[in-house]
């Protein structure tokens, strides 16, 4: 995708909204079977159903006084002190599998709800009782395409995603950085800021989303991960948000450099870079992109026959976006799916094929 011949929808004017409210879609057994042969499935011994019998809840805050979208809750004392103990070992069980010698030195602070979006998660602080440092993880609706979402971004980008499901439940580890929104809002233009290196890793974010079709990263989606490098900073985006995977029937739904919130960074990138650098930052995160795949093609290949024959979008979404990404790269190819899990297989063949190419010219040859 060419940032300097395509205007975005700040200036078009066009709707880049994606649906107001997406259905969940249940994990269906061969997902289950999936999920447990990769060491995702596992007991818990709290639940999402469990945590929704607060008895009230109090709005929530933030330091500036400004009200949240989340809730903090209340229980009633008996259901407490069995959601407390369930929580902690949950929360052991993501970091350490399931070692809960230190659990004893750990307890629930809060539990917050979201009243917002389409899961309705559930926050989880744990502190330290012993010097009071805190850490944060969520329990939310088990939605097939956000397990989708989940995979594929721990296989395909340069992150690793922790995460379990039970039945109806997800739990997912908190990632850590600075909101999208609230970095482009008080930071972007900060002189300690690299907006080379920043505009650079927004392109390969924008190319990663697209090559997995990740939906819906707009800035409040994604975070601003920075680490100190020698003598300046490196720069890692990292989505938090995987509702929207392959979902949509739009294509520039999956192109973060569309939606209005984002504009500031599409103003950034054609500012720093030209048009020589944009390409070649997208192809080389097209070929890391490939080499993961190479590397994880079998635990790939399982992910995407399970999921091209999944239901996670409507027909009509399905055939929108299988003629829009026909019209863009002025092929066919992408007819041949019936479903949306098929045309992210399709699709990331399509984006990747030349990558995986010169690998296998480079390295020898691997299973398709």
């Amino acid at each position: 995708m060419d940032f300097i011949k395509n205007t975005n929808n700040v200036k078009l004017g066009e709707n880049d909204k994606p649906s107001r409210k997406k259905p969940m879609y249940p994990v269906s057994s061969s997902l289950r079977s999936y999920l447990k042969n990769y060491g995702r499935e596992m007991k818990l011994p709290v639940t999402y159903r469990d945590l929704l019998q607060f008895t009230y809840s109090v709005p929530l805050k933030d330091k500036f006084g400004n009200h949240t979208l989340w809730e903090k809750t209340l229980y009633d004392n008996r259901e407490l002190e069995f959601i407390r103990k369930g929580l902690v070992e949950i929360y052991a069980t993501l970091k350490t599998e399931g070692d809960f010698s230190f659990t004893k030195h750990l307890d629930v602070a809060r539990i917050d709800y979201c009243t917002f979006g389409n899961s309705n998660p559930f926050r989880i602080r744990i502190v330290n009782k012993f010097n009071d440092n805190y850490d944060h993880y969520y329990i939310k609706v088990a939605d097939a395409s956000r397990i989708y979402g989940l995979e594929l971004e721990h296989i395909l980008s340069p992150n690793r995603i922790h995460f379990y499901t039970h039945m109806d439940t997800l739990v997912e580890e908190h990632i850590a950085g600075i909101p999208g929104d609230v970095f482009i809002k008080d930071m972007m233009h900060d002189p300690s800021t690299n907006k080379i290196r920043l505009a650079k890793e927004f392109v390969k974010f924008n190319e990663r989303c697209f090559v997995h079709l990740l939906g819906d990263m707009r800035s409040y989606n994604f975070v601003i991960d920075i680490t100190p490098d020698i003598e300046d900073y490196q720069y890692r985006i990292r989505a938090i948000d995987f509702d929207q995977q392959s979902y949509e029937g739009r294509k520039n739904l999956y192109l973060p450099q569309f939606f209005k919130e984002n504009y500031p960074l599409v103003e950034l990138t054609l500012k720093h870079l030209n048009h020589d650098s944009i390409l070649q930052y997208q192809s080389e995160e097209r070929t890391m992109m490939a080499f993961r795949v190479a590397s994880s093609r079998y635990r790939l290949m399982d992910l995407l026959t399970i999921m091209g024959k999944d239901n996670i979008s409507t027909p009509e979404k399905t055939a929108q976006l299988k003629n829009e990404l026909n019209s863009y790269f002025g092929t066919t190819h992408y007819n041949r799916a019936a479903t949306m899990g098929q045309l992210v297989k399709i699709h990331m063949k399509q984006t990747l094929r030349k990558n995986l190419l010169l690998i296998q010219k480079q390295f020898g040859k691997f299973n398709d």
